[in-house]
């Protein structure tokens, strides 16, 4: 019996969600919009007023409505930043993912840069401009050097106007500048990685101050191709002279 109840109210949540996310998804419910009652919500959903509570509470944790005394339950705009905590835990926990992240991060920035190349405004370059500055300034330290680089991209995504493109990669941002992180602890066994993450960034923004979008998305294409060979040759246990200049 107890079975029973508990897929009842699995369904009952799933209509309650539904009705929700058909009506945001149509514009007839926008952020400020108060809902029905709950009594008259879970009359027209012919679930249980416990059940559409519990689902309100739910969509409540997940910032997409509030419920306020007095007033009753009201939507809201939520907060995207919350997809980069879902990111970082649920793919963290999961093996082999790190050269998945990395392909959607291509895609990402490379259809970024190409509308970075023809939105882009003066503000975006000088932004860019600065985190370049910080690449060369932060070459040697690890954590610095690695919130830099992922500095530097972001850049290149907000450049690129699109609302989308920035929330994608912002969900992604913990795992990205993790990575940015590791990658720059390779610098100690290849002394060449230096010229390489300065000069390679330096030709990115060039690329994207000509307003060159081929030159823009070839020249970021093959950054990510370099950035993993040194990868892999750290996998492979190489390591360089230190007799390398910058």
């Amino acid at each position: 019996m107890e079975i029973k109840r508990t897929a009842e109210g699995e369904k009952g949540f799933e209509k309650v969600f539904a009705f929700l996310r058909k009506r945001l998804i149509a514009g007839s419910l926008k952020p400020g919009d108060r809902l029905i009652a709950e009594r008259e919500l879970a009359s027209q959903l012919g679930v249980s007023r416990p059940i559409v509570r519990e689902a309100l509470r739910a969509l409540t944790m997940l910032g997409i409505v509030e419920i306020r005394d007095r007033i009753g339950t009201v939507v809201t705009r939520p907060d995207i930043s919350v997809l980069n905590d879902f990111f970082t835990f649920a793919l963290a926990q999961q093996a082999g993912m790190v050269d998945d992240v990395m392909q959607a991060r291509i895609a990402i920035e490379c259809q970024a840069i190409r509308l970075a190349c023809e939105r882009a405004s003066i503000t975006d370059f000088e932004r860019l401009q600065r985190e370049l500055a910080r690449i060369a300034e932060t070459i040697d330290e690890a954590d610095a050097g690695g919130i830099a680089d992922f500095e530097f991209h972001r850049a290149i995504v907000l450049a690129s106007r699109s609302e989308t493109l920035v929330v994608l990669h912002n969900s992604m941002a913990g795992l990205l500048t993790q990575f940015h992180r590791t990658r720059r602890e390779l610098v100690q066994a290849f002394p060449s990685m230096k010229t390489y993450l300065i000069d390679d960034h330096r030709r990115i923004f060039e690329a994207v101050v000509a307003r060159d979008p081929e030159r823009a998305d070839a020249t970021l294409r093959k950054h990510f191709e370099i950035g993993d060979e040194y990868r892999r040759r750290a996998v492979v246990g190489e390591k360089e002279s230190r007799k390398v200049s910058r």
